[in-house]
């Protein structure tokens, strides 16, 4: 199986292309790797393909926050410029100029 490079990167913010959300990524599988239940729960039309970058996001729409799992084919730039309000975002990112976040350096104990 070929996989290709991601095309967003952990701190990019992204929006879902037919959801109502969007997030920061803060983990990219290469391909699907999430459970064969969570994969049979999305309707087979709109089932995305699995040889294809996953994203794992720290998500918001405008009522709550939550961690989401989507396919880079559902995936859009969010430009907005907004910042993000998930309350994990100041524990692993600083926000960054402009939009975006940069993965906090590990501090040293």
């Amino acid at each position: 199986m070929l996989s290709r490079k991601a095309k967003f990167s952990i701190g990019d913010v992204v929006r879902h292309r037919f959801h109502p959300f969007r997030g920061v990524v803060y983990d990219v599988d290469p391909t699907f790797s999430n459970t064969e239940e969570w994969y049979e729960s999305i309707p087979a039309e709109v089932r995305p393909a699995r040889d294809q970058p996953y994203y794992h996001l720290l998500a918001e729409n405008e009522e709550v926050t939550y961690e989401a799992y989507v396919s880079e084919q559902n995936l859009l730039t969010d430009d907005t410029g907004q910042p993000c309000r998930h309350p994990l975002i100041e524990t692993l990112f600083e926000e960054l100029p402009g939009g975006g976040y940069a993965p906090l350096a590990p501090t040293a104990h």
